[in-house]
């Protein structure tokens, strides 16, 4: 189960072309400027299992699919659940939204499982004073796009090529 503030078709913000978005309920960050503290809380939002989640990105084959928030790695075992269940059953590419650095995430076991099926992390807080309008899918300066595939082979930080 998932806590989850809303589900966000067809967006073409949180990533390349048309996505289905995911958004959870609870982050810890509390980043001043956040575009969303409405799902700090994660009483705020509405348990859904796999499943439900799932109908609604089999509804649209040509969308991608983000998760976003509040925070998908405040509920890993959820989302790694759904992670694991979009890749068997669509394939889709799938971005992920978090205010944790990926150095971190890949030494927490329950958040590194998630990693193993996450295309590409936007990671790092939100900074209020660097944010910026023009950094192409987040923001602030300081958060990173990375290809988390090829940085866990490498065992560093490979950024997403755009």
């Amino acid at each position: 189960m998932i806590s989850v503030i809303k589900i966000v078709e067809d967006t073409t913000v949180d990533g390349p072309g048309f996505r289905t978005t995911v958004y959870a309920a609870g982050c810890p960050n509390a980043c001043p400027g956040c575009h969303n503290p409405q799902s700090w809380d994660i009483e705020s939002g509405t348990l859904m299992t796999t499943e439900e989640i799932m109908q609604v990105i089999r509804a649209d084959e040509f969308a991608d699919v983000t998760f976003s928030g509040g925070d998908p790695m405040f509920q890993p075992e959820g989302f790694a659940e759904l992670a694991e269940a979009v890749k068997r059953e669509t394939g889709k590419n799938i971005w992920c939204y978090t205010g944790y650095k990926f150095e971190r995430l890949r030494h927490d076991r329950r958040q590194a499982e998630l990693l193993q099926y996450i295309d590409v992390l936007v990671d790092g807080p939100y900074v209020e004073s660097l944010r910026d309008r023009d950094a192409l899918f987040r923001g602030s300066r300081n958060q990173r796009l990375i290809d988390v595939q090829a940085s866990l082979r490498e065992g560093e930080v490979v950024l997403y090529a755009q």
